[in-house]
């Protein structure tokens, strides 16, 4: 029996964020400077959109760029700007073909003018379509995200428009960058780190970690159907108790009959 067997239909994740970490490492360990391991891990990114779209994932987000990343050499940065938008331009056309729609969140401020006007294009190209939503997260860190977050809320307070007394977790979500998609279910980081490196961790609070050594450019389509089963076998309590999630899941399928 292959691994997609193995997954419950029933319990697919609805959004699932990737930290795609590991290639530099990989590069060094094969004898190569890290732009080889960022280019192989473009074809990777290829892969697990593939497989994630047919296994029917809504939401899938790419840790590709972090804002502290415009902090590595200078020659690297412009590479990376260079190989991201290459690659998304090359990928388009399947992009429409698999009816994929992407997106994206960060300080696009902050990226080259080409970068962010050809990635906008691509966009807008994949715009009509309804499958698996691909988010690219460039020039993203959670915490410039929740300061964003504040200083919008700041201004529409003193503008009149949002009374602060009202701001609860729902206001604070409307104005994150991720509004239109919903909590990661599941947060995978390759490489063997065992850290979040400031990503959607407003949004994680809940989610299911999942961390594997693999480097991501050797990181399989098997590898993500291992990291889906797992997220299957897990209980997910969201401060309950087992109990309590088993009573809940029990009135929700009576409800359903």
């Amino acid at each position: 029996m292959s691994l997609i067997d193995e997954i419950d239909k029933t319990r697919i994740p609805r959004h699932v964020a990737i930290i795609m970490d590991g290639n530099g490492r990989w590069a060094k360990l094969h004898g190569h400077e890290r732009s080889f391991g960022h280019e192989n891990g473009v074809t990777t990114v290829r892969q697990i959109t593939e497989i994630a779209s047919q296994i029917g994932i809504g939401y899938l987000t790419l840790y590709t760029f972090s804002t502290e990343n415009w902090n590595r050499p200078e020659a690297e940065v412009h590479y990376l700007m260079n190989l991201v938008v290459t690659a998304i331009e090359r990928e388009t056309p399947d992009l429409i073909k698999n009816n994929v729609r992407l997106t994206m969140i960060g300080d696009a401020a902050r990226m080259p003018q080409y970068a962010r006007e050809r990635l906008e294009k691509c966009i807008a190209l994949t715009a009509g379509d309804t499958g698996l939503v691909l988010c690219l997260a460039l020039s993203y860190s959670a915490r410039w995200e929740i300061v964003e977050a504040c200083k919008h809320m700041a201004r529409e307070a003193r503008e009149g428009k949002l009374n602060p007394e009202a701001i609860d977790e729902k206001v604070v979500a409307a104005h994150l960058a991720t509004r239109d998609m919903p909590d990661p279910d599941l947060l995978i980081r390759t490489a063997g780190d065992l850290r979040l490196s400031n990503y959607l961790l407003w949004q994680i609070a809940y989610s299911e970690l999942y961390f594997t050594p693999t480097y991501w450019p050797d990181f399989t389509q098997d590898d993500f159907l291992r990291a889906i089963v797992d997220y299957q076998g897990r209980e997910r309590r969201y401060g309950m108790t087992s109990e309590q999630v088993e009573s809940k899941n029990i009135d929700h399928n009576e409800q359903n009959i």
